[in-house]
């Protein structure tokens, strides 16, 4: 059945259906200076669970987000608590031999298996299902993708078994299928951890964005309103890394996925789904009481897609020749860094930095990659082995395919800053209409221009602040985004992801009694 877009048509506002169903506690920006044995930066599902791993263990503890608790790519996942990360396992037996992929593979399953028993240990109401995760193939060519997948999980033991359909309106050619894998709502699992993280007299600070590191015999972490947190260790779990002393902005690349949660009439097969081949598509069920669908895909780097509403678009699409009758409720995006042999980053900084740790580059994969990372930090503060830590280690390298990536990855940064600098915007502010942004040509530079819902206009610079490539608009999201590494900013200029610290530069802002067309335009 061929989906008519009219008949669920989607919602202007993009909005995550996490946070339309859970209502996290709200806490004060930092507005003091403090000193604590553990400082932890960023309030996603590493930095929560690394927060009560070592609060639990004895440690004082801080943590700070700089927005909201995890509204970040935390509260914009698909929520699938999986060792299966699409396919993975036969590239990294290429790349890194047998040993490091078991090893991936334990770390990653222990995750699901740690998760699975806080929540039967503590009988935390998180709509947790166990369900088997499901990687299939459409074509031929991805048929045998996933025969050499097979192939992996037989080496490395990992427990499968293979059909060649699937109980889903798909022309399925070949499925892998990994057992015990899960499901849960991560705000109802974390608003959990949340409150425990109270009970223990945990500081947690919103909107207290840090900007820099100090190091002095302790770490000191400055913040943007001029504060500084002492502590003998500092763990980055903010995305990308705030304090990038390990050139991660090179190491890694961002690239953007978006999501659907549909109302149908009947409820899918059990089972949480992937796609071997692109365009990716990833569907899983949602309990809600009525059958809900969560549909996502459509990957692309960030800042270098189509029009982010056409991305949409062919999701909804294909959800209606999946699903059937439908109906749209929540549609949103998120960002996520993959790194350069996609093995996350999770350690020590640098060799340099024996107190600043970090975990970042998680594919997509955040649940159980994030509660590995959590579990590997605290293990490593607290002076305890850990059998993961050279697998994960951030100061890995492996010339095959580490080198010939970031020759790749880098060529492109590299084209898309020439082609920014030498593109010429000929669009004029008059085309704008309300809640649009555009590129323009301002006094014969390049920029940008947003009318907000009631009419007015601001303009920034479009170069970003990180390394001068020059930012697109993302009408779908209402951002501006750099396509070199991934930078994004609301329409007025402030920074909403990294690696960028400083909001683009202001040049206009209409204000009530001022009139477009008293700005200088080309057109």
């Amino acid at each position: 059945m061929n989906h008519d877009p009219k008949a669920s048509p989607i919602p202007d506002e993009t909005s995550s259906i996490w946070f339309d169903t859970v209502h996290l506690p709200s806490f004060q920006l930092l507005k003091e200076n403090l000193v604590t044995e553990v400082t932890i930066v960023g309030a996603g599902i590493t930095g929560i669970t690394s927060a009560y791993l070592l609060a639990k263990a004895g440690l004082k503890v801080a943590l700070i987000d700089a927005g909201q608790l995890c509204s970040g790519t935390t509260g914009h996942t698909t929520a699938k608590i999986t060792a299966q990360h699409s396919l993975i396992y036969d590239e990294l037996i290429g790349h890194v031999g047998e040993e490091k992929a078991r090893l991936y593979y334990k770390a990653n399953q222990e995750a699901v298996d740690w998760i699975a028993n806080m929540v039967r240990k503590h009988d935390i109401h998180c709509d947790f299902q166990e369900q088997p995760a499901i990687v299939y193939a459409e074509m031929e060519k991805e048929a045998g993708k996933i025969e050499k997948e097979l192939e992996a999980y037989n080496k490395l033991g990992i427990p499968c078994r293979v059909a060649n359909s699937l109980d889903l309106p798909l022309q399925v050619k070949k499925a892998l299928i990994m057992p015990h894998q899960a499901q849960f709502h991560p705000l109802m699992y974390l608003h959990f951890l949340i409150s425990r993280l109270a009970k223990m007299d945990v500081p947690i600070y919103e909107q207290t964005m840090a900007v820099d590191i100090e190091e002095s015999g302790s770490c000191i972490v400055r913040t943007e309103e001029g504060y500084r947190i002492t502590s003998r260790d500092v763990l980055i779990c903010s995305h990308f890394p705030f304090y990038d002393k390990g050139f991660y902005f090179a190491r890694m690349y961002p690239e953007r996925s978006y999501l659907m949660a549909v109302e149908t009439e009947n409820p899918i097969p059990e089972g949480m789904y992937i796609s071997a081949g692109e365009p990716k598509r990833s569907i899983r069920s949602l309990s809600a009481g009525k059958p809900v669908v969560l549909v996502g895909g459509e990957n692309h780097k960030t800042g270098r897609g189509e029009n982010t509403s056409l991305h949409f678009q062919k999701l909804a699409h294909f959800a209606g020749d999946v699903l059937g009758k439908m109906k749209i409720i929540n549609h949103w995006s998120a960002q996520d860094y993959t790194t350069l042999d996609k093995i996350p980053y999770i350690g020590r900084l640098s060799s340099a930095k024996k107190h600043i740790y970090v975990a970042t580059g998680f594919r997509k994969w955040g649940m159980t990659s994030g509660t590995l990372a959590a579990r590997l930090l605290s293990d490593q503060i607290l002076e305890r082995d850990n059998p993961y830590s050279s697998v994960f280690s951030p100061s890995r390298f492996a010339a095959d395919p580490m080198v010939r990536r970031f020759v790749i990855e880098n060529s492109k940064v590299a084209a898309h800053l020439i082609k920014g600098k030498i593109e010429r915007a000929r669009t004029s502010v008059d085309d704008l209409e309300n809640d649009q942004g555009i590129i323009i040509s301002l006094n014969g530079k390049r920029a940008g221009a947003y009318k907000d819902e009631k009419g007015k206009i601001v303009v920034v610079d479009t170069t970003c602040t990180h390394m001068g490539c020059e930012v697109n608009w993302n009408q779908g999201e209402r951002t501006w985004d750099c396509p070199c590494h991934g930078s994004r900013y609301k329409p007025t200029g402030e920074v909403i992801d990294g690696p960028a610290r400083k909001p683009l530069n202001l040049l206009f802002a209409e204000s009530k009694d001022t009139e477009s067309k008293d700005t200088e335009r080309e057109g």
